[in-house]
């Protein structure tokens, strides 16, 4: 009986160590597999990374791609080809450009086969200028004569330059237009400073550049701070979109008559006896301050419905940090309003006739959007107002809360350009015969100014030249 139970025992134990050997076995295999699976997994990963570098970038093999060339044409989205770009330039702007592109390159960003390696000794070594270090490590170069040398030279320091450049095509209302060259450094405002240049127009302070966007039918004016290049490189790379020079009397209408928005609820008959002085008042309160106040504007608006061409009113109102409304049900009490959008990401943009395109209640529309998108989208705030003075106020205001001090002193600097370019323009008419020193202005003939001395002289004969008025400004565009 005991020999029995221990021969049980034994193979008991037998069996165990077999089941054992056989499920560490197969344990063994699964994680033997699973390595490689991760294996695999991580092959491909890295195939994938490594593909996508290639895409990314051109082969080195290939002479007809140009890493340079493909960097300029990321930021001259929707614009000419850039050699044609630079055949349009005039020959003084080409020069100009050539210069510049000269004077950034730095020593260090010139090729290595161009650059003599330093001694390998231990005196100490004598510090050269930046000049003279560029100077010797370029080989000499013989002064292109034709343009297309020029051109061919530009491209060669386009590469070269640190500083992204764009040829931007600019519109003028009568189609035509003008090639420039800006760069990330510049802002709206000295690129209006060479459009006064080559135009030769006046520096009445409602010039301005305007984006229009053909596929959502809407326009936005550039404020004067912004950078144009980085406004621009929002684009798409086929975007439609195009610039125009344009003037718009309501550019700066929010400091030119403040009684509209920080007295939107008094009768009109009352705002409209505001002096200059009582506005010189409100400026001051409002705008040169600490802070900017944002005008105490609030009423009801049409919003349209996401996918939906419907519209709702809703109630809404104005804050320094966005726009809030009365969700449907709520009161109008402080604690029920909701966010509805922010302005720290968001552009305000004119439309054109959305009454018929989306069946807006009214043409007085606007919409709130990220620059970056340029199509149709859910992220896209539409509202409609009642009346064209409605879209006036919540259109301007909204720029006063978003850009606050900024755009105080864009009208500030625009107005002191204009003031100061009006002062020599009536300077060099001071030696004139009185018979022509009528003081007309070129401003363009949407102006309300009236700064003129007209009036002073009713009855003497006009000047031998009068310039032609402004070009009308380009279909389907509405001031805001």
């Amino acid at each position: 009986m005991y020999a029995q139970t221990c021969c049980t025992i034994a193979v008991t134990c037998r069996l165990t160590s077999e089941c054992f050997s056989t499920y560490r076995h197969l344990v063994m295999c699964e994680i033997r597999e699973t390595m490689e699976d991760i294996d695999t997994m991580f092959s491909q990963l890295l195939g994938e990374i490594d593909h996508l570098s290639q895409s990314l970038s051109p082969p080195v093999d290939s002479p007809d791609v140009d890493p340079d060339s493909q960097r300029q044409n990321t930021f001259s989205v929707s614009f000419t080809d850039l050699n044609e770009s630079l055949n349009e330039l005039e020959d003084h702007d080409l020069d100009a450009l050539v210069a510049d592109l000269g004077s950034n390159v730095a020593p260090q960003d010139l090729p290595k086969e161009n650059q003599t390696a330093p001694p390998a000794t231990t005196q100490p070594a004598v510090a050269a200028s930046p000049n003279t270090a560029a100077i010797s490590a370029v080989p000499h170069r013989r002064e292109p004569q034709t343009k297309a040398e020029k051109i061919k030279l530009a491209l060669e320091k386009l590469k070269e330059a640190k500083v992204r450049k764009l040829i931007v095509k600019v519109m003028m209302g009568d189609g035509s237009s003008k090639t420039l060259m800006v760069d990330e450094r510049e802002t709206v405002r000295e690129v209006l400073d060479k459009l006064f240049e080559k135009t030769h127009c006046d520096r009445n302070i409602d010039w301005s550049l305007c984006e229009a966007n053909p596929e959502l039918q809407i326009d936005r004016c550039f404020e004067d701070h912004e950078s144009l290049v980085e406004l621009l490189s929002a684009w798409t790379r086929h975007s439609q979109n195009q610039i125009y020079f344009v003037s718009r009397p309501q550019k700066y209408v929010m400091f030119t008559e403040p009684q509209l928005f920080y007295m939107w609820e008094e009768k009109r008959t009352v705002v409209s006896e505001y002096n200059e002085q009582a506005k010189q008042l409100l400026l001051k309160e409002h705008f040169e301050g600490s802070t900017v106040l944002v005008p105490d504007l609030e009423g009801t608006m049409f919003l349209k419905e996401d996918g939906k061409k419907v519209w709702k009113p809703r109630y809404f109102t104005l804050r320094a940090s966005g726009i809030y409304y009365v969700p449907k049900g709520k009161t109008k009490s402080s604690s029920d309003l909701a966010c509805f959008v922010r302005f720290d990401k968001v552009s305000v943009y004119a439309t054109n006739n959305y009454k018929q395109i989306y069946r807006a209640p009214t043409n007085f529309c606007f919409l709130l959007k990220h620059p970056c998108i340029q199509k149709e989208s859910p992220y896209i705030k539409f509202l409609c107002c009642d009346s064209e003075r409605t879209l006036l106020l919540w259109v301007n205001s909204i720029r006063i809360a978003k850009y606050g001090t900024d755009l105080y002193k864009n009208y500030r600097a625009a107005e002191k350009k204009a003031s100061t370019q009006q002062n020599v323009h009536f300077a060099g008419h001071t030696d004139t015969p009185k018979s022509h020193r009528t003081g007309i202005s070129l401003q363009p003939a949407a102006s309300s100014s009236t700064d003129t001395d007209v009036i002073n002289y009713p009855t003497e004969s006009p000047p031998t030249f009068i310039p032609p008025p402004p070009p009308p400004p380009p279909p389907g565009y509405k001031p805001i």
